[in-house]
């Protein structure tokens, strides 16, 4: 998912599951700077490096790929933005090496997430946002898994957007090229992506990398031929599936704020929606590179209040300056906090599975647990 859900959907879902406008701000940035708090940032404002949640580009280009570096991508992957769905999943005449990576596909309703939401649960805001972030992902990277795989993760030449047209959809055909500094042309349906590498753990096979940007976008409607699903026909509806994503994280912020005295799996605050409906799904289906402009509007009229926008470096100095016993109240490392923990508790379920992709969970001081 983008910008626009992560920060100004989540705004949204967190107001009408009764939070204050300031603790929305709070929950909201928090749930976007999952995708910004790398070791490159980690490391200028003299935080924990372990804490990252994502890894910038160069910073998977210079990442070995050995089994040191390939763990350290799935735990960050898996972790955050492509959350397993079934880590006992069985695979027919599977081998051993190719069901640990099938086994951390990533769908929405699996038992991680209700882990991920009660982990949260007494918790601070950062912790909230964080994991309204994974829940997110967790429709918007369904199918595609947090390590590298060519066989996983790979998309060949059926590969065809939905596109309306009347009252119903025409088909046509993804084109990707190899340019990152150009943007996607929606129009016409030419999308950026990895190169293609005919290696199983090269990190041109990591998540959605293959389909580039294109399974992020909240109008997208596509189907293609998973490698892992025996190249039977995927069908993929984003506008239903963020809907689904929205109305559960209003549900599960509802439990979290004590509405409810547990958290099921499966379950939408359908009804807290229903006044909002058709212009959520208006702005869901809305062909364009992203939708904050939309989102915020949308926001500001619900809560009457002024939305600002996403500022990476509005608490930095407050981290970086703050002495060393008093780091951890600091709102940064609140977050650092709950990206500990989020990712401990990922790792340590992956590898008592059995699964070794993701190496072993350690605690804030380094030991193992």
């Amino acid at each position: 998912m983008q910008q626009d859900f992560h920060y100004y959907a989540t705004y949204a879902a967190a107001y009408l599951a009764g939070y204050s406008h300031e603790e929305c701000m709070d929950i909201c940035y928090s749930a976007e700077f999952v995708d910004h708090c790398s070791a490159t940032l980690l490391a200028k404002i003299e935080g924990p490096e372990d804490a990252a949640t994502t890894q910038l580009q160069l910073e998977l280009m210079d990442s070995p790929m050995d089994i040191l570096g390939i763990m350290e991508m799935t735990r960050i992957w898996s972790a955050f933005h492509f959350l397993p769905y079934d880590l006992y999943a069985e695979k027919k005449w599977a081998t051993k090496i190719y069901k640990n990576k099938y086994r951390l596909i990533c769908k929405p309703n699996g038992a991680l997430l209700a882990e991920t939401v009660n982990l949260a649960k007494g918790k601070s805001l950062q912790a909230v946002g964080l994991a309204m972030h994974v829940l997110a992902d967790t429709w918007a990277h369904s199918n595609f898994a947090g390590t590298p795989s060519q066989v996983i993760n790979n998309v060949n030449y059926y590969f065809y957007e939905l596109v309306p047209e009347g009252d119903g959809f025409i088909e046509r055909e993804i084109r990707f090229r190899h340019k990152k500094s150009a943007p996607d042309d929606i129009e016409n349906g030419l999308y950026s992506n990895t190169l293609h590498r005919g290696i199983e753990n090269s990190v041109m096979n990591l998540g959605h990398g293959r389909a580039g940007h294109f399974p992020d976008y909240s109008f997208a409607r596509y189907k293609y031929l998973p490698a892992w699903d025996n190249y039977k026909v995927v069908l993929k509806d984003n506008p239903s599936d963020y809907m689904k994503a929205f109305t559960q994280m209003i549900y599960a912020m509802k439990y979290l704020r004590g509405e409810y005295t547990s958290f099921e799996l499966d379950r939408y605050d359908t009804e807290a929606v229903e006044p909002y409906e058709s212009r959520i799904k208006e702005i869901l289906e809305k062909r364009q590179h992203d939708g904050c402009a939309d989102w915020k509007e949308f926001c500001q009229e619900l809560s009457g209040e002024t939305i600002e926008d996403f500022d990476l470096e509005k608490y930095q100095d407050e981290y970086l300056l703050a002495p060393k016993p008093q780091k951890g109240y600091a709102f940064l490392g609140k977050f650092i906090e709950a990206a500990y923990s989020q990712k401990h508790m990922v790792t340590d379920r992956i590898y008592k599975s059995g699964n070794r992709l993701a190496g072993i969970s350690l605690d804030i001081k380094g030991k193992k647990l």
